[in-house]
């Protein structure tokens, strides 16, 4: 069965044509710049063909009917004909409280969709355009989309609520909602696989570590609670993100910079997080570098980041009543040995013994503690396209 995974953003679409009998990737692709000078198309097919079409891509429709033509080409395309395709899976960032699962696609339920749009601005409206669009160019197949927050549906109230009056809760459902659920519910599953055990019998935290970073406990194979909020802005302090703060901050911030509402959203989700506090950059490569060749601010991001996973570690170990495995995801969890070890060795408390050699690898599934160390600690490589894919497929050929 042939599905192909889209993640539409407000100026980008990624694509995966995916085989499901094997769960193979036939081909992989990028259109960026939509509705902005310079558009193009990178696509790879699973035979190596690279092909980069640089071509005025003004809306989203326009996008998708040229991706469909890349898909289907003689030369760089991995099918003959769109009928090939069998189902579309769409990543949707924000499903609210209304969907704790994924769900086919039918027009009330985009409606639901377009009204939780003010939860997540920026996401949720290029994401219905997406869904809108591929389902006016695909009719007759089934759509299925997959949320973002749906595996944090799980978490208990008395660790979504917030502090603040109960009404707002029920005017505005102002709680915690959780993100990278996709990837969470990914890696806790693949790790139990690696260990031969069942995800429901294991004590697992996951930490999805890229520019945008998420720590999730996940006890009897569900999530029982996560560092994001109410929006992508909590928890870690990330590439340009704050992360948590006192939330007087912001109204201090507000008066004493005399800053509007857009320009104190642009600083706490722009400016801020290891870009803020080094000066230097959000990539954790060039913080790494900075850092070793003694620049101060560099290593003070990096001490900031780690200590911040240490700290939401022991305090998920405590909401679980215990751990049994740390997993390491997400471009940094994968890629930075640095990184990784930092965490590991705060941990050292809990007799976890960290395996330099193996630690030394990068995006591969491997197991980085000692034999014998009584929390187990993994890398795994998130697959968050072969997730939706997975879901679509259970929906499609029910």
């Amino acid at each position: 069965m042939l599905i192909l995974v889209v993640n539409c953003g407000s100026s980008s679409i990624k694509y995966k044509l995916m085989d499901m009998e094997q769960e193979t990737v036939l081909l992989s692709g990028l259109a960026e710049r939509i509705g902005i000078a310079g558009s193009r198309i990178k696509q790879e097919s699973q035979a190596g063909k690279e092909l980069v079409l640089e071509q005025d891509l003004p809306n989203h429709k326009v996008a998708l009917e040229t991706i469909l033509k890349c898909i289907t080409d003689q030369t760089y395309g991995a099918i003959s004909d769109i009928s090939m395709i069998k189902a579309v899976g769409h990543r949707v960032v924000h499903g609210g409280e209304e969907f704790n699962k994924s769900v086919l696609i039918n027009d009330e339920l985009i409606k639901v969709l377009e009204e939780l749009s003010d939860l997540a601005p920026l996401h949720n409206p290029p994401n219905v355009v997406g869904i809108k669009t591929c389902r006016e160019i695909l009719p007759g197949i089934p759509h299925v989309a997959v949320f973002d927050t749906a595996f944090h549906q799980s978490i208990p109230k008395h660790a979504f609520m917030y502090g603040i009056p109960y009404q707002y809760y029920e005017k505005y459902k102002i709680r915690k909602y959780g993100f990278h659920g996709t990837s969470h519910k990914y890696v806790s599953g693949r790790a139990a696989e690696i260990l031969g055990k069942s995800v429901e019998e294991l004590k697992i935290i996951v930490c999805h570590l890229g520019n945008g970073s998420s720590i999730t406990a996940v006890g009897n194979g569900v999530s029982v609670d996560t560092t994001m909020g109410f929006t992508p802005l909590a928890g870690l302090p990330m590439g340009t993100r704050t992360g948590d703060i006192d939330p007087a901050i912001v109204t201090f911030l507000m008066e004493k910079e005399n800053l509007s509402i857009d320009e104190t959203n642009n600083l706490l989700n722009k400016q801020s997080g290891v870009l803020g506090i080094s000066g230097i950059s959000s990539d954790f490569r060039d913080l790494e570098d900075a850092a070793n060749q003694g620049n101060e601010r560099a290593e003070l991001a990096l001490s900031m980041f780690a200590y911040s996973i240490n700290k939401w570690i022991g305090a998920f170990t405590a909401a679980l009543g215990g751990l049994d495995v740390v997993v390491f995801t997400g471009g940094i969890g994968e890629n930075s040995k640095d990184m990784r070890a930092r965490v590991l060795k705060g941990l050292a408390y809990t007799g976890l013994e960290i395996d330099e050699e193996k630690n030394n690898s990068r995006g591969k599934e491997v197991i980085i503690s000692k034999p014998g160390s009584p929390i187990t600690a993994m890398v795994v490589p998130t697959n968050e396209e072969l997730m939706i894919a997975r879901e679509t497929k259970v929906l499609a050929t029910r």
